[in-house]
C-alpha cells in the first residue's frame, strides 16, 4: 500500500483533514502524515514557501510516497511543489484523488467514459502549461507535470470531441428509455445526496419486498440492487430497482454521490449519469443524521448546488442513519437545518425504521394522478385492455354489468389517455 502524506491550506479557521484522508483510503493509500496551514493561497505554492519545506521534510520522515493536496492545485503549483519534494515523489490534488477513485470503481462503459473525459479535461491545462515551460527551456519533472509532448495537446482535444460524441449517444439512449418507463407507467424517483449519506442502504430497503430478478421480464435493462459499503463512492454509475410504494409503480435509481467543492468540468463529466436525477419526477436527497450539524449543513448546500441548477423535480430531504441519533439531538437538526431541508423525513436505511413514512411521503410527492372511469364492452379485446390496466395503473373497481365492464382507476395523465383511446377502439370494434 502506498504511503502518503495529506495537506490542506484554508482561508481562515482550522482545516479539517478528515474528507481527504478518507477519499485517499478510499483509494487503497495508508495516509502516514498530515500537515495543514491556515493563510492565503500562495501563487506559486499553495502553502507558503516555509511550509512547503516543512512537508518536504515530513515527506522524508515518513518515506512517503506522494503527497495529496485536499485542494485545488494549478499546473504551476504542482511543478513547483515538486520540485521542493525528494525525488520521485508524486504529487496529487484533490481531483486527481476523485478521478483516480471512479477510475477504479468504473465498471460500465458509460462511466468509463466519463472518467477518461474528466480525467482529460483536467490534464488539458496542464498539457498547455507544459507546453509554456518547455518554450522557456525548464524540464518538467516527472512526478510533477511530466514530460513535454508538444502533439499531446491536439490528442486531448480530439479525444475529449470523441468521448463526448459517445456519451451524448448514451444520454439519447438512455432519455428514451426513461420515456418508454414513463409510458409504461412508471414514476422515476432519483437518490440523491453526499457520498457515504447511505443511499444504496436505503434503495436496498426500499426494493427489499422484491427480489432482483423479479426486475427481469418487466425490465431486462434494469440493474441489480446497489452494493452497500461503508465507503465513499460505492456506487459510481446508476443503479435502478423496482419498488413498491403503495398504488404507484416506482423505478428507483441509486446515483454517484456528490463531493464539495467539484470544479465544474468535473460535474459535467458526469453529466449524464446526473441527467437521472435532474430528470426524475421525485428526487430523495439524502443526509447523513449522524454526522454534526454543521457537516450536514455544508454538504445539504452542495447537494442543493449541485441539484438546482439544473433539477427540474421536487426534493424531499432525508435524513438517514437516526438508529445512530437520540430523539433530542435530532430535533435540534430538524430545527437548525429547517431552512435547508423543510420537512424532511427521518429513516433508518439499516434498520428500516420510518421507511412506511418515506413511502407514503414519496407517493404524496410524486406528480399527480388522475382518476378516471370508464365502461368497456364485453368483446374479444376486453380482456387485454383491463389487463394493461391492471399493469399500468391502480384499479380500484371492476365491476361486471351485463355485456359492459365498469372500471375505475388511477394513473398518470398520459396512462389516462392511452386508457382512453384503448376504449375507444373497443366500441369502433363493437359498432
Amino acid at each position: 500500500m502506498t504511503r502518503v502524506v495529506v495537506a490542506k491550506r484554508v482561508d481562515r479557521g482550522d482545516a479539517d483533514l478528515s474528507e481527504v484522508t478518507d477519499l485517499a483510503r478510499a483509494a487503497g493509500y495508508d495516509v502516514v502524515g498530515r500537515l495543514s496551514q491556515t493563510r492565503e493561497e500562495d501563487a506559486g505554492y499553495q502553502l507558503g514557501e516555509g511550509k512547503v519545506s516543512e512537508l518536504a521534510a515530513l515527506v522524508a520522515e515518513t518515506d512517503a510516497a506522494a503527497v495529496i493536496f485536499d485542494n485545488r492545485l494549478g499546473p504551476y503549483q504542482t511543478y513547483n511543489i515538486a520540485q521542493k519534494l525528494p525525488q520521485n515523489v508524486e504529487v496529487i490534488d484533490r481531483f486527481t484523488l476523485i478521478l483516480e477513485i471512479f477510475g477504479q470503481r468504473a465498471n460500465t462503459r458509460k462511466a468509463q467514459l466519463q472518467v477518461e473525459l474528466a480525467e482529460l479535461r483536467y490534464e488539458l491545462p496542464r498539457a498547455e502549461a507544459k507546453a509554456s515551460l518547455a518554450k522557456r527551456d525548464e524540464r518538467p519533472g516527472f512526478m510533477g507535470l511530466g514530460e513535454y509532448d508538444e502533439s499531446r495537446e491536439r490528442d486531448i482535444k480530439a479525444q475529449i470531441s470523441r468521448i463526448k460524441n459517445e456519451l451524448d449517444a448514451i444520454a439519447d439512449k438512455e432519455e428514451t428509455r426513461r420515456e418508454q418507463r414513463r409510458e409504461s407507467g412508471f414514476d422515476l424517483v432519483a437518490l440523491a445526496g453526499y457520498t457515504n449519506a447511505g443511499k444504496s442502504t436505503l434503495m436496498q430497503q426500499l426494493a427489499d419486498d422484491l427480489e432482483v430478478g423479479q426486475n427481469d421480464d418487466l425490465h431486462p435493462d434494469l440493474d441489480p440492487t446497489a452494493e452497500s459499503k461503508n465507503q465513499l463512492f460505492t456506487t459510481l454509475g446508476t443503479t435502478t430497482r423496482r419498488a413498491e410504494t403503495g398504488k404507484r409503480d416506482v423505478l428507483l435509481t441509486d446515483t454517484v454521490g456528490f463531493v464539495s467543492d467539484l470544479p465544474h468540468w468535473l460535474v459535467e463529466s458526469f453529466k449524464s449519469t446526473l441527467d437521472s436525477v435532474y430528470r426524475a419526477d421525485l428526487v430523495l436527497l439524502v443526509v447523513d443524521a449522524s454526522e454534526s450539524l454543521d457537516a450536514m449543513r455544508e454538504k445539504l448546500i452542495t447537494s442543493h448546488d449541485t441539484l438546482y441548477e439544473r433539477n427540474e423535480a421536487p426534493i424531499v430531504t432525508v435524513f438517514n442513519k437516526i438508529d445512530a441519533v437520540d430523539d433530542d439531538e435530532l430535533e435540534e437538526k430538524r430545527a437548525a437545518l429547517s431552512a435547508l431541508a423543510p420537512n424532511p423525513v427521518a429513516v433508518s436505511g439499516l434498520t428500516g425504521e420510518n421507511i412506511s413514512e418515506l413511502t407514503a411521503r414519496v407517493e404524496a410527492e410524486l406528480p399527480a394522478w388522475e382518476r378516471e372511469r370508464l365502461l368497456l364492452p364485453l368483446v374479444d379485446d376486453t380482456m387485454s385492455v383491463i389487463s394493461w390496466l391492471y399493469d399500468h395503473a391502480y384499479v380500484e373497481e371492476e365491476e361486471y354489468q351485463g355485456k359492459q365492464v365498469f372500471v375505475e382507476f388511477e394513473a398518470s395523465p398520459s396512462i389516462v389517455e392511452k386508457a382512453r383511446s384503448k376504449a375507444a377502439a373497443l366500441s369502433v370494434t363493437v359498432d
